[in-house]
């Protein structure tokens, strides 16, 4: 038999690999066995247990009996948490759930309606912390090793990266990145980091493809921004949950202020990691998640929304602000004064607001209102000319724009036009002066609340970056 030339010989081992690799494939991607994946994401029965009974008590000392069954148990390659809001995702949140904890178990598993975020930080995870200060070898490399799934909406995450930044503020680093099953409706947070717009429905067949990627997938950081509202005291207002009362809250001297200070003063902090906005598009939102929580029969899908979404946009007004008197559909200028401080720049600057602006965004991810664009994807030459950096999730900076009435809004999340490109910004104070209007609306990361507002004193609102920036693991394909 003839032996193969050099290049022959070079052709059939290529083919050989070609062929073997699609062996190794399933349709979606390389074969992922089973077991081999259960044994890295699964924690040894003893910290699963340490866990669970820690929360159910609310006492870190009620799982340290588990510690006696440590006996040189060796820590997975790749243990993970999963979060899953199970009423989010129609049926499929608590199908999912169900088929997780028969992969992983239950210990691992958390619908959070019956766990919450900062009971898993406050009591599981620290059950785990203090197997480590015993020296146990096992609950150390799980504790560093450990990667979080989280199961929701933008919201739910949000709620989760909240509550694992709380391990940074006390030391208890490092905190574990964090990857995304999209069961919300926009998904915003899931569309910029590759994790997708929505639950596909083949998703028991890619639960392992999930599970996989979560674990070995790059990490990438995301910024978030600390909220304070300063309201005068005695007006009553109604929060959302990305909202709480808060101590009062001393304002920057260095700006000058349009209205008076009040005397006495109610303030609420939060913090938000896709965007805040002031104006009528929140003002729809508010009308619209009204409805949903009165009549929640009637927004029982995607298109049923967006119909009812639309029709709160003729009824408010927006698409014909030019034709109406009501002062509260007049520009933003008229009650609204806004300075910012640019990156790494200790210095206010005033900010001229366009007149025709009825309502204004400040956005931290290239995603918005379901996978729309609104800051676009600028050219080098126009970045330059406005003094713009390209914007990232992870910069520093905030990207403020304004929406026109409803046509221009339309247009702009058709993708058509940009927004009103105003400034970024790596804080912002606005002061909401009162005057003819009685309140007026607003929203962060989808949850809008009425704003009131006092026709002697001034409400102000500051947005600053929270020190600490929290990981994700991206997804298939990142915009961010």
């Amino acid at each position: 038999m003839e032996s193969l030339s050099g290049s022959e010989a070079s052709m059939t081992k290529s083919k050989s690999s070609v062929i073997e690799s699609i062996k190794g494939c399933s349709l979606k991607g390389v074969r992922i066995p089973k077991d081999e994946l259960r044994r890295k994401i699964t924690m040894p029965e003893y910290l699963r247990f340490a866990m669970r009974d820690a929360m159910a008590a609310k006492d870190i000392e009620a799982g340290k009996h588990h510690y006696d069954d440590a006996n040189l148990v060796v820590a997975p390659e790749s243990p993970l948490v999963v979060f899953v809001n199970a009423k989010s995702g129609g049926r499929h949140g608590s199908e999912l759930q169900s088929r997780l904890q028969k992969f992983m178990g239950d210990e691992q598993v958390f619908d959070l309606h019956n766990i919450k975020p900062h009971e898993f930080v406050q009591y599981g995870l620290a059950c785990i912390e203090s197997f480590v200060d015993h020296g146990d070898c096992c609950a150390k490399e799980t504790r560093e090793r450990l990667r979080i799934i989280v199961a929701g909406g933008d919201g739910t995450v949000g709620w989760v990266l909240g509550c694992l930044g709380e391990l940074h503020e006390h030391g208890r680093d490092p905190v574990p990145p964090t990857a995304i099953i999209p069961l919300g409706t926009g998904n915003d947070l899931s569309r910029s980091f590759g994790w997708g717009g929505s639950f596909s429905i083949k998703w028991k067949a890619a639960v392992k493809r999930i599970l996989d990627r979560a674990i070995n997938a790059p990490l990438a950081r995301l910024d978030s921004w600390d909220f304070v509202i300063s309201m005068p005291a005695g007006a009553e207002l109604d929060t959302p949950h990305a909202l709480k009362h808060t101590e009062e809250v001393v304002l920057d001297q260095d700006l000058d202020i349009e209205g008076q200070l009040p005397k006495e003063v109610s303030c609420y902090q939060g913090v938000f990691y896709n965007y805040f906005s002031i104006g009528m598009d929140a003002q729809v939102a508010y009308g619209f998640h009204q409805l949903r929580n009165e009549k929640p029969h009637l927004a029982q899908g995607r298109i049923a929304n967006k119909i009812i979404y639309s029709g709160y946009c003729c009824k408010q007004g927006w698409f014909f602000t030019p034709c109406m008197n009501d002062p509260s559909l007049r520009g933003l200028k008229n009650i609204l004064r806004m300075h910012i401080k640019k990156l790494n720049s200790t210095k206010w600057e005033l900010v001229t607001l366009p007149a025709s602006i009825r309502s204004i965004v400040a956005l931290n991810l290239p995603n918005y209102a379901s996978g729309r664009n609104p800051w676009g994807n600028l050219k080098p030459e126009y970045l330059e000319k406005k003094g713009f950096v390209e914007a990232n999730s992870d910069d520093g900076l905030l990207e403020i724009f304004g929406l026109k009435q409803g046509w221009h809004a339309s247009f702009v999340m058709a993708e058509l036009i940009s927004a009103k490109h105003i400034a970024q910004a790596a804080a912002i104070r606005f002061e909401l002066r009162g005057g003819t209007w009685r309140e007026c609306f607003m929203q962060m990361d989808g949850e809008p609340w009425k704003q009131p507002m006092n026709n002697e004193y001034s409400t102000f609102l500051d947005i600053k970056r929270v020190p600490f920036q929290s990981i994700l693991v991206k997804g298939e394909s990142s915009n961010s």
